[in-house]
């Protein structure tokens, strides 16, 4: 279940250039048709929802669902200046984003494993960013890798928010940002006329469907269930299926180019990233 999930969020950069629909539209209906699919879920698993969390405790929520909302639309835009495989790599840029401010955040001590792991992400970030051998092409479009540079830190202050968050268990949490997630998206899009324009053809309307109940309620309702049968080690090496399945994926599919020096990027970036989790999983368990 949790390597099906990992595929499936692996495929969404794919799925997102076939959508000729605004980004901010498709993080309101993803959030929209993802939370309905888990609050039936976590229903039908016999878990409720706002009876069982208190009202201040669903306003946090509700704050980094928001959050996502925002992240989502930062991701999808960034497709649209960039390659999925650069903009993948930015996002992942997350856990380097939490490490930096641990100290400030958590008054963690900042180690010399943690600083490596961030400076072997922005050697990563550097090599992929095209500032070293670029060609000047539009794969190389600075906008593309700042939104999803937004979107990483956007999700950091998602992650470290939800460290703050007790009382909720990950499916309940997770139903109720998802919601807030497409929620906080319709006062933004009638404020920037964001419905303007917007047709959907058949093909449209089915492309967002499957955003919206695979990419998002699927593929959650499987990470989550997969939790109870696999130790935290292998849910934190497996979940980087993520990144590598959306390299691949663009690479074969979309036909976009990727470099040796993209590659190495990439291995720099996911391999900080697992070496920074197994090294805070490790810590936990001792």
């Amino acid at each position: 279940m949790l390597i099906a999930s990992m595929l499936i969020f692996g495929t969404i950069g794919v799925f997102r250039r076939y959508i000729p629909l605004p980004s901010a539209f498709l993080a309101f209906a993803r959030g929209i048709l993802g939370g309905f699919f888990l609050l039936v879920f976590t229903r039908l698993r016999g878990k409720g929802i706002t009876r069982r969390l208190p009202p201040r405790l669903l306003l946090r929520l509700a704050l980094t669902g928001a959050m996502i909302g925002f992240n989502w639309m930062l991701l999808f835009e960034a497709y649209n200046h960039t390659t999925v495989a650069v903009a993948t790599l930015c996002y992942y840029m997350q856990p380097t984003i939490v490490i930096l401010l641990s100290p400030i955040v958590f008054r963690e001590k900042l180690t010399g494993r943690k600083m490596a792991c961030a400076l072997i992400s922005i050697v990563g970030m550097v090599l992929i960013s095209g500032v070293v051998g670029s060609d000047g092409s539009r794969q190389q479009d600075p906008l593309g890798i700042f939104l999803g540079l937004g979107a990483a830190a956007l999700y950091a202050g998602v992650v470290i928010l939800n460290k703050k968050i007790q009382g909720a268990d990950a499916g309940q949490r997770t139903t109720v940002q998802l919601l807030a997630a497409g929620i906080v998206m319709l006062p933004y899009l009638l404020l920037t006329d964001g419905f303007t324009g917007i047709t959907f053809t058949p093909s449209t309307f089915f492309l967002v469907l499957v955003m919206g109940i695979v990419h998002t309620g699927t593929a959650y309702a499987l990470y989550f269930g997969s939790m109870e049968g696999l130790a935290v080690q292998s849910i934190a090496v497996l979940s980087y299926i993520d990144p590598v399945s959306a390299l691949l994926f663009s690479a074969l599919l979309l036909k976009e180019p990727f470099t040796w020096m993209h590659m190495i990027g990439a291995c720099l970036i996911i391999g900080a990233a697992m070496l920074s989790e197994m090294g805070q999983r490790n810590k936990q368990n001792g």
